[in-house]
């Protein structure tokens, strides 16, 4: 059975800013909850989605940079080294870009699908798709990370998309 998409949330929406909560185990709600979350990256042309973009306070991400679908429940992040930076955009806030100084490579624990607990390394993009997403379910989000030049020409932007919120809301 194929799950439609989820609605994803814009800027402007309080569950962006909430630190999600952890899974306590991985059950059918959980696995049908991330088919979804899947979906609804794959539909936005995304690379990354944490659930509290879609409106779901659940410490879980979904990642795929072109090798497939992976799902980390519970990340934390252990290890961080080397750093560069890239230009990000977020489904949370369309048409807004900005360069992000990030790490290189990570090593992360987390629990897979089956719910076993799992520590491995990424990097590169991975590892960025990674760190912006687990920031979702940290609250926050890339704007975090702007200079106060770059907030400034945003800011007309992010006051739409707070608009559009609200209305949508």
């Amino acid at each position: 059975m194929k799950i439609p998409p989820l609605k994803v949330r814009l800027y402007g929406d309080p569950c962006l800013r909430e630190p999600a909560q952890t899974v306590e185990e991985v059950g059918i709600v959980e696995i049908m909850l991330i088919d979804a979350m899947i979906e609804t990256m794959i539909r936005y042309k995304g690379i990354g989605l944490a659930a509290p973009q879609v409106g779901i306070s659940r410490r879980i991400l979904v990642a795929d940079i072109g090798d497939g679908p992976i799902a980390l429940i519970n990340p934390e992040i252990k290890k961080q080294s080397g750093s560069g930076v890239l230009e990000e955009g977020c489904l949370s806030i369309p048409e807004v870009n900005l360069n992000i100084t990030r790490a290189k490579s990570i090593v992360v624990e987390y629990r897979d699908i089956n719910n076993q607990v799992v520590q491995k390394k990424f990097k590169d993009l991975m590892a960025r798709v990674i760190l912006h997403e687990t920031d979702h379910l940290n609250g926050k989000m890339i704007v975090d990370y702007a200079t106060k030049e770059d907030l400034e020409k945003i800011q007309p932007q992010l006051t739409l998309l707070e608009e559009r919120q609200k209305k949508a809301s």
